[in-house]
């Protein structure tokens, strides 16, 4: 083998990106790492929002996405006028859309204000109370369930063991009698 091939293997082995910020080992990427944290967090409070697909965790895929044709439809045999049919199209189809927009406009920033208050409320309460109240219990009661299995195994091993003993001398045999 020639340098070039191990040098060629030391690659596929060592993609290009982790190759250019060194070991994660070693103390120098200390520095980098934290300086990729900071990216990091600063990316996510200015982060830009997608304008085409405003759905993208399709939250609504299948609970407001309403057309025209999932509200009114004519069956065979029973259909109006063309004119009729492409008019009705039209005006629910603008309708929605413009009724939706107008909606958005009054009521959209209100709102946001308002659940973000209360996400952030919620975050809040979760994080300062909920959480620490739950680990407090956990603490409190691994106490408790170490007096209740020594209790357990003092008071009921003995009783059961007994019981045991006791039935393991029965002996059942089955015979057909014919």
């Amino acid at each position: 083998m020639s340098g070039e091939k191990s040098g060629d293997f030391e690659e596929l082995l060592y993609p290009s990106l982790i190759r250019d910020h060194g070991n994660i080992y070693k103390p120098k990427n200390k520095m980098e790492d934290e300086k990729m944290k900071e990216e990091f967090v600063q990316d996510y409070h200015t982060k830009e929002i997608d304008l085409v697909n405003r759905d993208p965790k399709h939250l609504n895929e299948y609970v407001v996405k309403m057309d025209f044709e999932d509200v009114i439809a004519e069956p065979e045999g029973t259909h109006s006028f063309d004119g009729i049919w492409k008019g009705s199209f039209t005006v629910f189809t603008v309708t929605k859309y413009w009724c939706y927009r107008l909606l958005s406009g009054l009521f959209g920033i209100p709102l946001a204000i308002i659940w973000g208050i209360y996400f952030a409320i919620l975050s809040f309460i979760h994080i300062w109370a909920v959480m620490p109240c739950i680990k407090s219990y956990m603490i409190e009661i691994q106490c408790v369930s170490r007096v209740y299995s020594i209790c357990i195994h003092t008071f009921c091993d003995p009783f059961y063991e007994a019981l045991g003993k006791m039935f393991s001398s029965i002996r059942v045999s089955l015979q057909k009698e014919v």
